[in-house]
C-alpha cells in the first residue's frame, strides 16, 4: 500500500461505517479510492444525472446537497469532513435525485461501489449502518456528529423521510414457472410471448432456481450453452426468497447483499413453500415513485376537498401498512404529521383563493394531537388563528375576513374527514380567532389566573404547530408562554392537578377500569385513562424545565430523561409506554374505522392484555413524581 492509500485508510478508520472494517479491508478500500479535487461551486453530480460507479466521502471542505422544490433550489444538508454521500447507486437504478455542489474548495474520496459491496455483504455492522441510514434518510444512526450518511432520496424539502423505504411493494403475482428439465428454447419463447424477463424454475411447486434475460444473453447468446440445453444448466440457484409482506427497504438490501436483480416471493419466505410472485429491480424503482413525497405533490395540486380526501385515504393505507410491518411509531407519526399539515395548508390556500388576499399577516396553528404530530387516525380538528395587530378601526373587518377564512378552511377539512372539535376548539370560533395582542392577553390570563378561567383553559392550547402563515407569529406565542412560565407555581399547580384528575386505568386489584354505562359500556378508554395522563405529564415537565420546540410526547420524555438524569428511568419508561399505548389505539381505530379511543379488552389476546397492562405501570411513578415535584396544594 502506497503512502497516499495509507493516509486515506488512517482518515477513514475514524468514521462510520469504515471503523467497522478490519485494517486489511480498509487497505483494500483505500487502495481503490480516487481522489477528486473540487473547486468552489463545482458540481459533482446533479439531479437527473446518471448514477456514478462510486459513492463519496468528504476529506476536506463542504459539499452542499440540494433539491429543486417548487421551482426553487432548497438546501437539504451540508456535508463536512467524514460525511458520506452519493449512496443512491447502492439502492436504486434511476438517476440522482439531488445535486452535490462544492461550497468551497473540497477534496473528495470516490469509493468504487464494486470494491465496497463485498464488505457490506460480509459485515453486519456496515450493512446495518447503511440500512438504518438509508431507511431513515437521516444522519448517522448513532447520532454522532462524525460520519453522517445521507440517502440521496428526497421526500420533503425540509423534512426527511423515514417511511419511504418501509412501504409495501407491488410485484408480479403470476410469475412464469418452468420445470428443471424444460428446454432453454421453450423457456425463451415463453418469456417472449409473455413479455416477462424472468422464469422461476420449480420442483414440487417449490422454487429451486431463476432464469432472467441476463442469463439468456450471457449464457445462450454467447454460445456457452445450446438452445437445446435444459433450463437447470443456466439457472441461478439457490433463489433468494422473501415473504409476501416484504418491504422496499428489505428487498433493496437483499438484492444488494446477494448481488441479484430478482427475489422470489413465497408463502412463508423460505424456498420450501409455494411461490407467490417475483420482485424485479424495476418494481423497486416503481415503488420509489409511490412515497410520501408523491402525496405531498398531490396535495399541492389539489383543487378541492375531494382531491384532498383521496390523499388522506392513501395516507390511511400507508399508516396501516406501516403499522402492520412494525415500523417505529415515531417514524409513522413524523410522516403522517407532515402530510396532515400539508393538507391543512392546502385547505387554507384554497380558501384564500376563494376569498382573496388576507388583509394582514397571520398564522394558522394546529393544536392538540396534530400540534404534537400524533394524529394518525381521523380524529377531530383543533386549531387557532392568530393575526398580526392592526389599527383599531380595521380590527373588526380584519377579524371578519379571518373568521370567513377559518369557516371555509374548516368546512374543507370536514369534507376530507376531520370532524369538528366537540369542544369548539377551532379557528372559526370567535374566541379562537383573534389578534396577537389578544392572544397574548389570553395566554397570560390562562397562566397567571388559571383557577379563575378554569372553564376555558385547555392544555391542548399549549401543543401547537404552524400549518400556514407567518412563523414569527408562532414564535411570539411561544415567547409569551415561556415568559409566563418562570416561577409560575400557580400555573404548574393547575396543570399538575389537571393531569392527576384523569380517571385511573387500573383498579386496586390491577383490573382494567372499564366504562360502566353508555354506548361504550365495558370498554377501556385508552385515550382518557392511559394516553392523556402521559401527554399531560410530558407537557408539564417540559414547560417547567423550559424546553422549547419539542411537541411530541415521546420526544418530550426522551429530552426530559437527558435534562433530568435523576428521574431518567421514569421518563424513558413513560416514553416507551406512550408508544405501546398509542399503537393499541391506532390498531383499534384502523380495525373499526374510528378514533380508537375505546378498546374492547375481551377481543385482545392474553399476551396483548398483559402488554397493555404493563404499559400502564410507569403512570403511577409519573403521578408520584408530579406530586413530589410541584408539591400540589393549590387545587388539591
Amino acid at each position: 500500500m502506497n503512502v497516499i492509500a495509507e493516509r486515506i485508510a488512517d482518515f477513514l478508520k475514524e468514521y462510520s461505517p469504515f471503523n467497522n472494517l478490519s485494517l486489511e479491508e480498509l487497505k483494500i478500500v483505500a487502495s481503490s479510492i480516487r481522489v477528486i479535487n473540487l473547486e468552489r461551486n463545482k458540481v459533482l453530480f446533479q439531479i437527473n444525472d446518471a448514477l456514478h460507479d462510486s459513492f463519496y466521502v468528504v476529506a476536506s471542505g463542504v459539499i452542499n446537497l440540494s433539491v429543486i422544490s417548487d421551482a426553487e433550489e432548497t438546501l437539504l444538508n451540508k456535508c463536512i469532513e467524514g460525511d458520506v454521500f452519493g449512496l443512491r447507486p447502492f439502492f436504486a437504478k434511476n438517476n440522482y435525485m439531488m445535486t452535490a455542489k462544492a461550497r468551497e474548495e473540497c477534496v473528495i474520496y470516490a469509493i468504487p461501489i464494486a470494491t465496497f459491496r463485498p464488505f457490506v455483504a460480509q459485515n453486519s455492522e456496515v450493512l446495518n449502518f447503511l440500512l438504518e441510514s438509508f431507511a431513515n434518510n437521516s444522519n448517522n444512526p448513532s447520532d454522532q456528529n462524525k460520519g453522517k450518511l445521507l440517502s440521496d432520496n428526497v421526500v420533503f424539502s425540509n423534512q426527511q423521510s423515514e417511511i419511504q423505504y418501509f412501504q409495501s411493494l407491488s410485484y408480479n403475482k403470476t410469475p412464469l414457472k418452468a420445470s428443471a428439465i424444460s428446454l432453454v428454447k421453450d423457456v425463451a419463447q415463453m418469456m417472449t410471448d409473455n413479455l416477462i424477463n424472468s422464469v422461476i424454475v420449480t420442483e414440487n411447486s417449490f422454487p429451486i432456481g431463476i432464469v432472467t434475460d441476463t442469463d439468456m444473453r450471457s449464457k445462450i447468446a454467447t454460445g456457452r450453452f445450446p438452445l437445446s440445453a435444459t433450463i437447470d444448466k443456466i439457472m441461478a440457484a439457490p433463489v433468494i426468497t422473501v415473504p409476501e409482506n416484504v418491504s422496499l427497504a428489505e428487498a433493496q438490501l437483499l438484492m444488494l447483499k446477494n448481488n441479484v436483480s430478482h427475489l422470489c416471493v413465497t408463502q412463508d419466505g423460505s424456498d420450501k413453500s409455494d411461490i407467490k410472485g417475483v420482485i424485479a429491480e424495476h418494481d423497486l424503482i416503481v415503488a420509489q415513485a409511490s412515497n410520501p413525497g408523491v402525496l405531498i405533490k398531490e396535495i399541492k395540486r389539489s383543487q378541492d376537498a375531494k382531491d384532498l380526501k383521496k390523499v388522506r385515504t392513501k395516507l390511511a393505507e400507508m399508516i396501516q401498512s406501516s403499522i402492520a410491518k412494525n415500523i417505529p411509531l415515531t417514524h409513522v407519526n413524523n410522516i403522517a404529521g407532515e402530510i396532515n399539515l400539508a393538507i391543512i395548508k392546502r385547505a387554507v390556500e384554497l380558501s384564500i383563493l376563494e376569498l382573496g388576499s388576507p388583509p394582514a399577516r397571520f398564522a394558522w396553528l394546529s393544536i392538540g394531537s396534530q400540534g404534537r404530530k400524533e394524529q394518525l387516525l381521523l380524529t377531530d380538528q383543533d386549531s387557532i388563528l392568530v393575526f398580526e395587530d392592526v389599527a383599531p378601526e380595521k380590527y373588526r373587518d380584519v377579524k371578519d375576513y379571518f373568521l370567513k377564512l377559518a369557516k371555509k378552511t374548516i368546512a374543507i377539512l370536514e369534507k376530507v374527514g376531520y370532524e369538528l372539535c366537540p369542544n369548539g376548539h377551532i379557528s372559526s370560533n370567535m374566541l379562537w380567532c383573534k389578534s396577537l395582542t389578544d392572544w397574548t392577553k389570553q395566554y397570560e390570563n390562562w397562566m397567571n389566573t388559571p383557577g379563575e378561567v378554569s372553564n376555558e383553559i385547555s392544555s391542548i392550547f399549549f401543543d401547537y404547530e404552524i400549518a400556514f402563515g407567518e412563523p414569527k407569529i408562532e414564535e411570539a406565542i411561544t415567547n409569551v408562554i415561556f415568559k409566563n412560565v418562570k416561577k409560575n407555581n400557580l400555573f404548574f399547580d393547575y396543570l399538575g392537578n389537571d393531569a392527576l384528575r384523569k380517571p385511573a386505568p387500573l383498579s386496586f386489584f390491577k383490573k382494567f377500569n372499564l366504562e360502566e354505562e353508555g354506548i361504550h359500556k365495558d370498554k377501556f378508554d385508552i385515550k382518557t385513562r392511559a394516553l392523556m395522563p402521559l401527554i399531560d405529564g410530558a407537557r408539564l415537565f417540559t414547560m417547567s424545565n423550559n424546553i422549547k420546540g419539542i411537541n411530541s410526547t415521546y420526544l418530550r420524555f426522551k429530552q426530559l430523561a437527558m435534562v433530568d438524569p435523576k428521574h431518567s428511568e421514569i421518563f424513558l419508561n413513560c416514553a416507551d409506554a406512550f408508544l405501546i399505548l398509542s399503537k393499541f389505539r391506532v390498531l383499534e381505530g384502523l380495525k373499526n374505522d374510528n378514533s380508537g379511543q375505546y378498546i374492547n379488552i375481551e377481543e385482545l389476546s392474553k399476551v396483548d392484555r398483559e402488554i397493555l397492562k404493563n404499559a400502564l405501570n410507569p403512570m403511577k411513578e409519573l403521578e408520584e413524581l408530579i406530586k413530589d415535584t410541584f408539591q400540589l396544594t393549590q387545587f388539591s
